[in-house]
């Protein structure tokens, strides 16, 4: 004897055909506006350096007598890299934080060479065109996402009619991330739809998710034992 009669299980295959179909249909819309996306956005920016080339004998100083004025303490030195900025070549000292700079022509700190030095790959990126500090990020946030891994960066705004911002690494000297008003639109829509970003916790977001996914899994299975519970016997021959 069925543990469970033929009329229940059509009843909660049904049901829960329909609850869950929600999941499978924002899954089939974030799949289509993924192929609009691949149409109309352009792939992430190359992680190389960008800028103007540098002159190697424009180098002044040895890297060692150019950090000679070095704070002892702050962490051990794990990079030193040598960045073109405003014309001149800068020693860029890795330690705990944020990178340090000192000129490679006289050995001076400058502070201010890192946001400098942001917003000249900014505008180089950009054509020339001239940029605006709109954010330094040190985590994620809505439209800055994991999915793009370096932090931290600079956000640039211009001012172009289309919203154009751009996302800026000192450390790989690159452009991370290049959106405006109409790719951002494509790609909230996408996140909506793919990873319910508008679940604004992400253990609630994490759950739902999971719920669902698990219901569609269910409702599958389901289909599969109704299947073989309800198809006609055999006829002998």
């Amino acid at each position: 004897m069925a543990l469970v009669s033929r009329p229940t299980l059509r009843q909660a295959h049904r049901w829960l055909g329909l609850i869950f179909s929600v999941s499978v249909l924002l899954s089939a819309g974030s799949g289509v506006i993924h192929n609009v996306m691949t149409r109309t956005q352009p792939p992430p920016p190359a992680a190389r350096p960008a800028g103007p080339g540098l002159e190697p004998g424009a180098i002044r100083l040895p890297v060692a007598e150019a950090l000679a004025a070095l704070p002892k303490e702050g962490g051990p030195i794990r990079a030193i890299n040598v960045r073109n900025i405003g014309g001149e070549p800068w020693y860029q000292v890795f330690r705990e934080g944020a990178p340090l700079y000192y000129s490679a022509l006289d050995g001076r700190a400058d502070a201010t060479r890192d946001a400098a030095y942001a917003a000249e790959i900014a505008s180089a990126a950009l054509g020339g065109a001239p940029v605006r500090e709109a954010g330094y990020l040190t985590a994620f946030d809505a439209e800055y996402i994991s999915i793009f891994r370096i932090l931290p960066v600079y956000k640039f705004s211009v001012e172009d009619g289309r919203e154009t911002r751009v996302y800026v690494s000192t450390l790989t000297g690159s452009v991370t991330r290049h959106t405006d008003r109409r790719r951002q639109w494509e790609a909230n829509l996408f996140s909506n739809l793919h990873k319910f970003a508008f679940i604004p916790n992400k253990d609630a977001r994490d759950f739902v998710l999971t719920t669902l996914t698990a219901g569609v899994a269910l409702a599958s299975a389901l289909g599969v034992v109704l299947f073989f519970a309800t198809r006609p016997p055999r006829r002998r021959r």
